[in-house]
């Protein structure tokens, strides 16, 4: 594994833009990690290495610009979840429908991005239309876990998660719905935040208004996710609820973090089912933040309806998105997708209002809570990574699931309250699986929540462990 392999995304952008080095040395070493990882990982079954030093040639020569802000990458190579399109390179949403898919323009993510001296040198693996935390699809099959090649990486970012911890990349985009970027990064020990909905913009989307899905920054430690998002927040013309990037930047918050004043720690949301070793390893990680001088306590909102409202509301949007597809290609269509547009079309109008309704009352009771705790935390996922061949839990401490979304309702209930969320390392299991915590900040929280992070990191010792050569083991 080369230096510049090693280091992190922050440390090549400084030399990057002290001219130390170049995009097309980062380039080079990147390809000469994918090649010696891929076949044991299959993290970014797409790469799009000639547009990348086309591209990467052009920054160089450029220069940086004098507007430049503090999110600029400066020809940093990136990789780019397969949900989310870059001109000219074959996006498939890890669906068979799209398999030959090539966008003639970028997300605008990724236009902000590449806007930032970003340069996407390969697209991740997802699972279909990003449903699912496990990482698997008909188009390029199953990506693998680092940590034990026998296991889930997570999902649906699961690709962006597994490039980052294995050197493939220095940052990868990632979108979450009800986990998304979360889970993958609990269970490959790197670092996903979920924004608050317009803090990246998106699109352009048939469904502008919506604030279930975001996109977001994961990296192989806080800072990086710091600089990152530094590189993709803003508004934008065509996201009409994008906000400004913020006057003071997210890298200049996590280098002079503030310690939370009062953190709760709830070990389940009181909803849903967690392994006991799990438990027991987020417990102990939270409990870690009374170094810093906070009250750290059992509580949490009342969280009782966030299951039936995430069901609800996630398929409605299936079937505003998704129908025409299952009209043309039922037969191309996994069987979670199919059942979760049908389950949407069985919904009746007064059932989404009172959805709606029900998301806006527990929005307002999570608003309250945040006026006396500065930290929910919980787990990030239930469970630790398990074997890749199960498509996705249905038990847990004797509690069985009955569908393949319901075992994710720790990080889909937080999707509910808008509120950003951050999963992060918290330690490892006694068989050596990955485990996060996951941190959640008020609406539109980022600088708060990346400083609790950081300091938190900064406790447990851990991100310094990557990147990894991706060992296997027993599922």
């Amino acid at each position: 594994m080369s230096e510049l392999v090693r280091m992190s995304a922050r440390e090549a952008v400084r030399r990057l833009r002290a001219r130390e080095i170049t995009p097309l040395e980062l380039i080079d070493a990147a390809v000469e990690r994918i090649e010696a990882v891929e076949p044991q990982v299959n993290a970014l079954p797409t790469l799009c290495v000639e547009r990348a030093r086309e591209q990467a040639a052009r920054v160089h020569a450029q220069g940086e610009p004098d507007d430049a802000g503090p999110g600029w990458l400066a020809g940093l190579p990136i990789a780019v979840k397969d949900l989310t399109e870059v001109a000219g390179v074959r996006t498939t949403f890890g669906s068979p429908i799209f398999a030959d898919n090539v966008p003639a323009r970028s997300a605008i993510t990724v236009e902000i991005l590449e806007g930032n001296g970003a340069v996407p040198i390969a697209k991740s693996n997802t699972p279909e239309f990003g449903a699912g935390a496990n990482t698997f699809n008909e188009v390029f099959g199953k990506t693998l876990n680092p940590w034990n090649t026998a296991l889930t990486c997570g999902g649906s970012s699961g690709g962006s998660a597994v490039a980052l911890a294995t050197g493939e990349a220095w940052l990868a985009t990632g979108s979450d719905l009800g986990g998304s970027l979360r889970t993958p990064a609990s269970f490959c020990s790197v670092v996903g935040l979920r924004p608050s909905p317009g803090r990246v913009a998106r699109g352009p989307a048939g469904m502008p208004f919506a604030t279930l899905a975001v996109e977001g920054p994961m990296g192989r430690d806080v800072r990086d996710v710091a600089l990152m998002l530094d590189a993709m927040a803003g508004a934008h013309a065509e996201d009409p609820i994008a906000l400004e990037a913020p006057g003071t930047s997210f890298q200049a918050t996590v280098a002079a973090p503030r310690a939370p004043t009062r953190v709760a720690f709830s070990p389940d949301l009181g909803i849903v089912p967690v392994d006991t070793e799990v438990k027991d390893i987020c417990r102990a990680g939270a409990a870690r933040f009374a170094e810093l001088g906070a009250i750290v306590e059992d509580a949490c909102p009342d969280f009782q309806d966030a299951g039936d409202i995430f069901q609800t509301l996630r398929a409605a949007k299936f079937v505003a998105e998704r129908r025409p597809l299952l009209d043309k290609h039922r037969d191309m269509l996994k069987p979670d997708v199919i059942w979760n547009i049908e389950r949407g079309l069985g919904l009746t109008a007064d059932e989404i209002g009172r959805a709606e309704q029900a998301r806006g009352a527990l929005y307002h009771r999570v608003a309250a809570f945040f006026g006396t705790h500065d930290i929910l935390a919980c787990p990030a996922a239930i469970v630790p990574p398990f074997d890749v061949n199960t498509r996705y839990v249905e038990e847990v401490e004797g509690h069985k699931f009955d569908n393949y979304v319901d075992w994710l309702l720790i990080s889909s209930a937080i999707t509910l309250t808008s509120c950003a969320a951050i999963s992060l390392p918290c330690g490892f299991t006694a068989s050596g699986r990955p485990v996060g915590l996951q941190l959640v900040g008020r609406p539109r929280g980022e600088a708060a929540l990346l400083g609790a992070a950081a300091l938190f990191e900064d406790m447990m010792g851990i991100a310094g462990q990557l990147p990894i050569d991706p060992r296997p083991g027993p599922p």
